[in-house]
């Protein structure tokens, strides 16, 4: 399997995973804010995923799978004696699905206009009250057991982790949500996600 990623972005997430499942794998960084999306293998990018963004798998087979939604249950089912994801069919499992849509959809896009330059003052407000109100709604979730599903570390985990490791550096101040940190600093001290952010020179 091969990874294509850019450091620090939600592809992030795949890249711990694949620390996590420890199947072999090699990762390709792309350049995201190049027009061309140059990558430090030299391959187009841009023929290989036409959306244009990160993250990008390819499989042995030669598929390229991407969106998180689909990519991190992929790798997570590529050792079920894991357990990264609960068995097909079960609440639990949907229960995962559920998380990754939200975190997509509701936080990972609320993001987005902040690492706009030329974001409006009213843009950022909005999306500043928007985060508020969700991530206030994930606190909750985690006031009673440490990671979103229970007490197993799943993809929407790793999903979270890496949306809220943005934080930082959106000038948002995480403080108000006590649980929403100790979660971060729960899933940094793993590993898996030690590896990644050396990686990735983020440690």
């Amino acid at each position: 399997m091969k990874l294509f990623y850019s450091p620090g972005a939600c592809s992030m997430a795949a890249h711990i995973l694949l620390e996590e499942t420890g199947k072999t794998y090699a990762c390709v960084s792309v350049d995201i804010r190049d027009p061309a999306h140059k990558t430090s293998s030299g391959e187009d990018f841009l023929a290989l995923n036409p959306k244009g963004y990160v993250p990008a798998l390819v499989l042995d087979s030669g598929d390229v799978l991407t969106e998180n939604s689909a990519l991190l249950p992929w790798i997570a089912a590529q050792d079920p004696q894991r357990r990264l994801m609960p068995a097909e069919g079960t609440l639990e499992n949907y229960r995962v699905h559920e998380w990754l849509g939200f975190i997509g959809t509701e936080i990972h896009k609320s993001c987005s206009p902040l690492f706009r330059p030329d974001a409006s003052p009213e843009v950022v407000k909005s999306s500043h009250a928007a985060l508020k109100r969700r991530l206030g709604y994930v606190n909750e979730s985690l006031a009673s057991k440490p990671y979103l599903t229970g007490e197993a570390f799943t993809p929407a985990d790793a999903y979270l982790f890496v949306v809220l490791s943005w934080f930082a550096h959106l000038a948002f101040d995480l403080a108000p949500y006590p649980h929403l940190q100790a979660f971060q600093a729960r899933v940094a001290a793993r590993p898996s996600v030690q590896k990644v952010l050396r990686a990735e020179g983020l440690a």
